[in-house]
């Protein structure tokens, strides 16, 4: 489910779950984040991530989504990537969703097509992100256009994702491991200490036991059901707050 390819310092990893939209389910985190840490022990400088086909990522594959171990091991994985000594750089194409914005969020970089668009539509579906993807992303472009995308459960294009901060560039996948091989040129310690500093952000710092207890709620809801069962339907969801 996954393509691992070198380029001097720069080595790109590439989703190949296509028969999916390259959505992540159980197996596929665990191996995304494997294949990052031998990234980093093979050297590399710089790492791209990618999506095969018409999309970079639809998401966490609902039909195992609503288990404890995907939900810890996608946070684990984030986690991972942010914590690496080397800039990653996500180079979204077609679209990024969901748990595909928040692979776009854990990476240092980001560089999107320009008809590409990000979107993570939590509300549609009665579930929530956790407390450190709100954090990340009101952090990286602000309050207004986070509300925007979270709570108005609205589309974003990649010409406002780049006037709103979240991508860095307006470009190709070609554009990106241009980009990082540039990267790949400069100073690996500086990188490593400023990554880093960074991404000291506040974005780790637990929960309070309010928000757990929210995002718990929303998660073993009956409208996260409905969710649910709407997508699998393919209708509107019903959603009665409880």
């Amino acid at each position: 489910m996954l393509g691992v390819t070198r380029d001097g310092d720069v080595i790109t990893i590439e989703l190949q779950r296509e028969q999916r939209r390259n959505a992540l389910n159980e197996e596929l985190v665990a191996q995304l984040r494997t294949a990052m840490l031998e990234a980093v022990d093979q050297g590399a400088r710089v790492i791209v991530l990618t999506g095969r086909g018409p999309i970079f990522s639809a998401g966490a594959d609902l039909s195992g989504v609503y288990s404890e171990t995907f939900l810890t091991g996608l946070l684990d994985m984030l986690h991972t990537i942010e914590s690496l000594p080397v800039p990653v750089i996500s180079a979204i194409n077609g679209g990024a969703i969901g748990a595909g914005v928040q692979l776009a969020l854990a990476s240092d970089l980001r560089v999107i097509e320009p008809d590409a668009y990000i979107a993570v539509p939590a509300a549609k579906l009665g579930i929530s992100v956790d407390r450190w993807t709100v954090a990340r992303l009101a952090a990286l472009i602000g309050g207004g256009p986070a509300r925007t995308i979270l709570l108005g459960a609205e589309t974003v294009s990649a010409e406002d994702a780049y006037a709103f901060g979240f991508a860095n560039k307006i470009g190709t996948v070609a554009d990106a491991k241009a980009w990082a091989k540039s990267i790949a040129q400069l100073a690996p310690l500086s990188l490593r200490a400023m990554k880093l500093m960074l991404n000291d952000d506040g974005t780790r710092v637990p929960a309070s036991e309010q928000l757990e207890t929210a995002l718990s709620a929303a998660w073993t809801s009956d409208d996260a059901q409905e969710g649910r069962l709407a997508r699998q339907e393919k209708r509107p969801a019903k959603f009665q707050g409880r």
